[in-house]
């Protein structure tokens, strides 16, 4: 029942940040409300690890990023993680953060969901919420990002297609503290 919501809440949402500047002043009141930005989620604890600070580590069965920041020491955030069948492990890079960023939905992602389009601008109700990190391997974009989400209700679980999604409150914070080329692991 949650999935079929939530795909309503997105086809809702990308209807929405389909519309063109007119479309949205010709909308006008009958917009729905801003997306909330979401609680933070996110709180300093104690964290061993041998990587440097700047360093994010997640940790898929937690549903945790650790961005590490000293000695013993990490931020952890709330996340999502991909659903059965996306999940992915290894270490990338991060090589762009973009501000509210434009949402392409991948070739693969639209196959399997024909009703996406080929582009949700950027703005509050595109579904990467305020800002994205762009993962890449070896140099090469894997797809995947750390993002914001129009639906805070929507983080804690098991429901991407491979990409960590926060609150927006929170992926705020991050793109602040994460500088690109920063290592992230993905366990």
């Amino acid at each position: 029942m949650r999935r079929i919501a939530t795909r309503l809440a997105v086809a809702c949402l990308i209807g929405i940040a389909s519309m063109s500047a007119c479309d949205l002043a010709a909308a006008g009141s009958s917009l729905p409300p801003l997306p909330a930005m979401g609680p933070s989620l996110r709180k300093t604890v104690a964290f061993e690890t041998g990587e440097q600070p700047g360093t994010i580590i997640i940790r898929k069965n937690e549903k945790a990023l650790y961005l590490v920041t000293g000695q013993g020491q990490a931020l952890r955030y709330q996340i999502s993680v991909g659903r059965d069948g996306f999940g992915w492990t290894g270490t990338v890079r991060i090589a762009a953060k973009t501000e509210w960023p434009q949402w392409r939905p991948p070739k693969e992602m639209r196959a399997r969901q024909p009703e996406l389009p080929a582009m949700v601008p950027a703005g509050p109700y595109n579904p990467l919420g305020a800002r994205a990190l762009y993962l890449a391997r070896d140099g090469r974009d894997t797809l995947y990002r750390i993002h914001g989400t129009n639906d805070p209700k929507g983080v804690g679980f098991d429901g991407t297609s491979g990409c960590f999604r926060l609150t927006n409150t929170d992926v705020i914070d991050l793109f602040k503290r994460v500088a690109v080329g920063a290592k992230v692991v993905v366990e």
